[in-house]
């Protein structure tokens, strides 16, 4: 009889663990998709400064070479109860719709409601600027309208074991992005938020 009792004891210890894991799992998965369900980051750019500029003419080809770089204030705002990392993302700059600038952000991680500040150093491609034939244009009348596109991609982890991936994409545009007048002041520009 005692042996009949512990068998059964030990498969009721087995169902009843078996019953709370289940329950434990449901419960993760009920809090991943309500309270911890991940949503996307907010990303804005607060600022842009001319940080170096260079003209130098080439006598022999006839051409001008022109190096811009320029600073990127980035914030990032994780609305999330949980902290994520952020890997392959990247800053562009763009005029017109023709990408003439790039920076990579590194990869790194923000905890739970955080506002991160990241600061990029952006690299003009001038050959691709000075080859478009409506900067003359523009330059005449005083300002460049350029926008800048934010990509960052993200991953939450809930519980350890499960993996969202989220991406945060804003793409502010600059609105008199060059004063002329102001250019070699290196005055901050005006903040702006993603759209």
């Amino acid at each position: 009889m005692k042996k009949g009792f512990g068998c059964k004891g030990s498969i009721m210890c087995l169902v009843v663990a078996l019953c709370v894991a289940i329950a434990l799992v449901l419960l993760g998965v009920i809090l991943a998709l309500t309270v911890f369900k991940p949503r996307h980051p907010i990303t804005n750019v607060d600022s842009v400064r001319l940080q170096n500029m260079s003209l130098a003419m080439d006598i022999f080809s006839m051409s001008v070479n022109v190096n811009l770089t320029l600073e990127v204030d980035v914030s990032v705002n994780n609305p999330n109860k949980l902290g994520f990392n952020y890997y392959n993302s990247f800053a562009q700059l763009n005029y017109k719709g023709q990408l003439i600038g790039e920076a990579p952000i590194p990869n790194g991680d923000i905890l739970a409601e955080e506002i991160k500040g990241l600061n990029l150093t952006l690299i003009v491609m001038a050959d691709r600027l000075v080859s478009n034939s409506n900067v003359t244009k523009d330059v005449a009348l005083g300002s460049l309208p350029l926008n800048t596109l934010v990509r960052i991609f993200c991953q939450v982890n809930i519980l350890g074991f499960m993996k969202f991936y989220v991406a945060s994409t804003s793409s502010p545009k600059i609105p008199h992005f060059l004063d002329f007048k102001n250019l070699y002041k290196g005055a901050k520009l005006s903040p702006f938020t993603s759209i």
